[in-house]
């Protein structure tokens, strides 16, 4: 009588699902984002920050939950981008189509050369993966009648979202739409990493041949979460052509596979929240070091990158933490 009030107890306090309920720092996190909203002439940045997080989170998903390093998922961000693009310019600019039909074509490429990815070392990863970008970047530039090769894809007229929702000149519809999408796919990936499928992830990560031991199909998992993250960079891209209506070659580019491991180098990796929170401080500081000395942003930046990993991101937090905590302490001590 007393065995089902047991084990849903039991399946209550699991390690499982205490680490899938919702916390007060993620619910203030969100409430943030949306506040965001509020503050003037802010909103393309923000717009951007969004677009950014949302592309961290697809790599996140292979490289922080399936070990799988990548230095041209720019592939994926910039097939969606153009997708999202001719899909305005030559059929609907409903902007829901374009993301639908950008994470569709992401996902396809993304099962077609999950096989390739799989298959050798880390190195033989990062080569296959930065091949497939370059691939796809001189097809964009040799198509020229099709993409508009090194002049960029011009004409598109963005249509209301739902028929209701304009974009305007300052972004703030265009920030609104972005971030209700990363939430939405953020919310989804939530539940994927916290599911059977994602426990089964980390075991690959951590030991390949062991999960294979025990019977993990790790091959069909990889392959899975690698389509997932596809998906997910390709709405990102077609978020940024949308938002911007103008599509070009720099999509891409190998510095947006960088800026985005930059990205999770600052945030983390393996914890979903690495990408947004990676996304506003990249932004941020390369914001402020550009505005301090624009010639040489990029070296300040480089060296706070070498301050980061050789000291160590738990270490460099404890050391503000510890600091601030103690202050706080003493402005309480004083009131």
């Amino acid at each position: 009588m007393t065995a089902a009030p047991l084990s849903s107890e039991a399946a209550r306090l699991s390690p499982a699902a205490s680490r899938a309920r919702w916390r007060w720092p993620e619910a203030m996190f969100w409430l943030a984002a949306l506040a965001a909203l509020l503050l003037p002439d802010q909103h393309l940045i923000l717009n951007e920050i969004a677009i950014l997080a949302l592309f961290a989170l697809s790599l996140d998903l292979i490289l922080g939950y399936a070990g799988i390093v990548s230095l041209g998922h720019a592939a994926f961000f910039g097939l969606g981008a153009y997708v999202a693009g001719l899909l305005t310019i030559h059929v609907a600019g409903e902007p829901l189509l374009g993301l639908v039909a950008a994470a569709g074509a992401g996902a396809v490429l993304g099962f077609a050369t999950g096989f390739l990815v799989l298959r050798g070392s880390d190195l033989t990863r990062l080569m296959v993966t930065l091949g497939i970008s370059l691939l796809l970047f001189e097809i964009a530039n040799r198509a020229a009648g099709l993409t508009g090769g090194a002049d960029g894809l011009n004409g598109m007229v963005v249509g209301p979202i739902l028929g209701w929702f304009e974009f305007d000149l300052y972004g703030t519809t265009a920030y609104a739409y972005s971030l209700a999408v990363l939430f939405l796919l953020f919310l989804f990936a939530r539940r994927v990493v916290h599911s059977p499928f994602g426990l089964s992830l980390k075991a690959i990560r951590d030991n390949r041949l062991r999960a294979a031991a025990v019977g993990v199909p790790v091959a069909r998992r990889l392959v899975g979460i690698y389509t997932l993250s596809a998906a997910y960079a390709a709405v990102a891209g077609a978020l940024l052509a949308q938002t911007t209506q103008f599509v070009s070659l720099d999509v891409f580019d190998f510095h947006r596979s960088a800026d985005v491991l930059l990205v999770l180098v600052i945030g983390g990796a393996g914890y979903l929240y690495g990408g947004p929170i990676g996304a506003v401080l990249f932004r941020f500081l390369q914001d402020w070091i550009s505005g301090l000395t624009p010639q040489y942003w990029s070296f300040w930046l480089g060296a706070f990158l070498v301050l980061l990993v050789l000291v160590g991101r738990d270490r460099l937090v404890q050391g503000v933490r510890r600091p601030l905590a103690a202050l706080l302490s003493r402005i309480g001590a004083g009131r």
